[in-house]
């Protein structure tokens, strides 16, 4: 069995009209009452907010330094791949046959006029 409570709208009445005990102005100020007896019991509670405020602020700093290292690298990545693609079409240039007989030049050798000749040999039988 549930029981209602009964409410009284008691918004656009005079507080006076109603026997509603009214507090002096400066007893009306809020102020953090800390009772000695609702700290300690509520320790608990306190101690698990700051260790989870704890690991929230270590997780956040974790994050952020994973972050900055992910970014640094994926830079590297690029001037590692921009450097692989210059030295890749530098061997490109350089391996042609031109740029081969030019290199090979001052040693004394040309570019061979005839084609290449295949050289048989025949096998002796004992």
């Amino acid at each position: 069995m549930m029981m209602e409570e009964a409410t009284i709208d008691t918004s656009n009445q005079d507080p006076e009209s109603l026997d509603i005990p009214v507090l002096p102005e400066e007893k009306r100020e809020w102020r953090l009452r800390i009772n000695y007896r609702a700290l300690v019991g509520n320790m608990p509670f306190i101690l698990f907010l700051s260790a989870l405020a704890l690991v929230y602020i270590a997780n956040s700093h974790m994050a952020e330094k994973k972050i900055r290292r992910i970014n640094k690298l994926s830079r590297e990545i690029k001037e590692l791949r921009w450097e692989y693609l210059n030295v890749k079409s530098e061997l490109m240039f350089r391996s042609k046959l031109s740029e081969v007989s030019k290199a090979v030049e001052p040693l004394g050798l040309k570019e061979l006029s005839n084609p290449p000749q295949k050289i048989v040999v025949k096998k002796e039988e004992k």
